[in-house]
């Protein structure tokens, strides 16, 4: 399996340019997944080593058999948790502070792809979407047995849908005929209230809500950010991948206020994917980069 189809790199040799300040050090890949922005460091800069973290047992089993991580598996150091732990780990591995911090916040094509595990509209598997598959929650049990308040009010926040009453109020009379067990029952559904307009699918805002909540994805980064300013070595950045407002607003104003607090933000205006790329690399057009360096003298 290559890295490409576990997921393509986006922006590599933008994010390898901002990142990697240092031909040396110790790096983090907050968002592993199938290593391609790692191996592409790696491959570049003889000298620097990688923290790579990842919650999916599929990130940590396609690691040991990646026929890359055998060439570079002395200078890789797999944790398999979630990068809100970040600091945590790394005071357990005996580390101080990073050289960089990398985080990629997209989904993977794995996981999209991957029918089993849930993401895909077209999907006739159960509904999962947890990135940790040992979590107790699922989209199932959401979807199954919260109320039609609490659904709404998941679609609304974490969505941003303009129809979640409509499809809350769908779902739970759905239910009443038997549970809703695949994605693609629950794309019909959403379907059936909301019609297509373009090529964007009608279940596309209600499927990342669900995926968010599933697996607190906005609390996970919450912690993630408010940690940086204790692990950035002086002069060390961390660049983050967002693809949706919701993450995106979240790392701006974090940035903002840690610049208030004499950290630097490197990218007053945020950078996009190429044209090239987002023809090459459809999944890649919503990707923005912003960039905070710690320029604290120490």
């Amino acid at each position: 399996m290559s890295d490409s189809f576990y997921h393509k790199p986006v922006m590599q040799d933008e994010v390898t340019e901002y990142l990697i300040t240092s031909n040396k050090g110790l790096y983090a890949d907050c968002t592993f997944g199938g290593g391609g922005h790692s191996f592409h460091f790696l491959e570049k800069f003889d000298n620097i080593k990688i923290l790579a973290f990842d919650q999916d047992a599929d990130s940590y089993d396609y690691f040991l058999n990646n026929e890359q991580n055998k060439r570079f598996h002395n200078r890789i150091i797999f944790c398999r948790s979630n990068f809100r732990d970040i600091l945590k780990i790394i005071k357990e591995k005996g580390f101080d502070r990073l050289n960089g911090v990398f985080a990629d916040l997209g989904v993977s094509s794995k996981q999209l792809d991957d029918m089993t595990r849930g993401f895909s509209f077209n999907s006739d598997e159960i509904l999962d979407m947890r990135m940790d598959r040992t979590k107790n929650i699922s989209a199932y049990e959401v979807i199954n047995s919260y109320s039609e308040e609490e659904l709404k009010n998941i679609f609304f926040e974490y969505g941003e849908e303009s129809f979640a009453p409509q499809i809350a109020a769908q779902i739970v009379r759905s239910r009443l005929k038997g549970k809703i067990r695949t994605c693609r029952q629950l794309s019909g559904i959403v379907s059936s209230v909301k019609w297509k307009k373009d090529k964007i699918n009608p279940a596309t805002k209600i499927f990342q809500a669900l995926r968010i909540y599933v697996n607190d994805e906005l609390g996970s980064l919450r912690d993630f950010l408010d940690s940086l300013p204790e692990i950035l070595l002086p002069g060390a950045r961390a660049v983050i991948l967002t693809y949706h407002s919701l993450e995106d607003r979240m790392v701006k104003q974090s940035f903002k206020n840690f610049h208030k607090n004499g950290l630097k933000i490197i990218n007053k205006k945020v950078i996009i994917v190429s044209e090239a790329e987002a023809i090459s690399n459809p999944r890649s057009r919503s990707a923005k980069m912003r960039i905070l360096e710690n320029s604290k003298n120490e």
